[in-house]
């Protein structure tokens, strides 16, 4: 069967979002997170934003002076995971049950079944048709745009989507994959961050074309990833949709509008987050082998540590304990604190309920 893939990226979420629901924000340079006069950083940014360079996770204040004009809004949460349920369940309606969420606004779906012509690239025209009707189904429905890549595989379908934002639709072949990655930057590619960018740059390569034509042994610069990443370079990728709907992990973290190093204060917001995490643990009747904290200082650098158990934990004060053990036996609490975060991982079911007995 050949594989026909899309991926649906939504513009823009949560500020496509404020500006459908307050009209007045339409056209407008709109900031998602917290305002410029506190501690905080930017979840998102409306294009209009972004042409000034404001980007998410980029602190407020730097996003404040970037765009003196931009529209600061803060975030609503439970609106955008309530949009993004009713925009997957769009895509299930109209494009079958194979979708795989990748975040609250992007998607990879897999209509391979459906989309079958007599050669890879007929394939894949079929389902052209099939991602216009998408886009159009969640304008329609939702009052807002997305961006839709129709490729042979994951890695091509998440590029075709990238390469022309807002409302776009992009198309990569089978037989012409290898020439459109040519002149694309080396980032584009799955995996490929700065400091593999940097080794590869070192190398005298910027583009993957440049990637495709290396004589070199990459190995020595990659290690046993080098093999993957060549084939990626020529839109090789072999990886399924992951269709499970487990959950993963489970966190809560605090941004403290002043940096502070003072322990009540930490400890009540640990045991906090301690109690949001197990609520959730309980709520999908998991239990964590792995506890971490995590720590932001003044200056944005970000440590986190971790705990793995044989026994999985759930009750809020077991997590709370573990926590602040860890802070304490890396001494992370030695300067005031941005951010403090505290999650758990390596989930587990509850198949029966732990007795616990007092010691004799």
């Amino acid at each position: 069967m050949f594989r026909v893939i899309l991926h649906i990226d939504m513009d823009a979420f949560y500020a496509s979002v404020e500006q459908r629901d307050q009209p007045s924000l339409r056209g407008r340079p709109v900031i998602v997170g917290a305002p410029p006069t506190q501690r905080g950083v930017v979840c998102a940014a409306s294009y209009e934003a972004r042409r000034y360079g404001v980007k998410s996770a980029m602190p407020s204040a730097t996003a404040a002076r970037l765009c003196p004009n931009g529209i600061f809004v803060r975030p609503r949460s439970e609106v955008y995971a309530a949009e993004s349920r009713q925009i997957m369940q769009i895509l299930r309606e109209h494009a079958g049950p194979l979708v795989q969420e990748v975040s609250i606004d992007e998607a990879y779906v897999d209509v391979s079944e459906r989309c079958q012509g007599q050669s890879h690239d007929e394939s894949i025209d079929l389902a052209v048709p099939l991602a216009a009707q998408l886009k159009k189904a969640i304008h329609t429905s939702r009052n807002l745009t997305a961006t839709v890549g129709v490729a042979p595989n994951k890695l091509l379908a998440k590029i075709a989507s990238d390469y022309r934002k807002p409302d776009g639709l992009t198309v990569i072949h089978e037989s012409t994959k290898a020439a459109f990655l040519r002149p694309l930057p080396l980032r584009s590619l799955h995996g490929v961050g700065p400091a593999t960018e940097q080794r590869l740059n070192s190398l005298g390569m910027h583009t993957i074309g440049d990637l495709q034509d290396y004589k070199g042994n990459l190995r020595n610069v990659l290690g046993s990833w080098a093999d993957e990443l060549r084939q990626f370079a020529f839109g090789e990728d072999s990886r399924p949709l992951d269709l499970s709907d487990e959950v993963k992990s489970i966190g809560a973290e605090n941004t403290f509008l002043r940096d502070t190093d003072d322990r009540p204060t930490l400890r009540a917001c640990l045991r906090a987050q301690a109690t949001e995490v197990a609520e959730r643990l309980n709520k999908h009747k998991l239990a964590a082998h792995t506890v971490q904290v995590k720590v932001r200082y003044g200056d944005f650098t970000t440590l986190t540590r971790q705990l793995s158990l044989d026994q999985p934990v759930s009750k809020p004060a077991e997590i709370y304990r573990i926590a602040c053990w860890l802070l304490a036996r890396n001494r992370l609490v030695n300067r005031p604190l941005r951010l403090l975060g505290l999650s758990v991982s390596g989930l587990a079911e509850i198949t029966a309920e732990q007795l616990w007995l007092p010691l004799r």
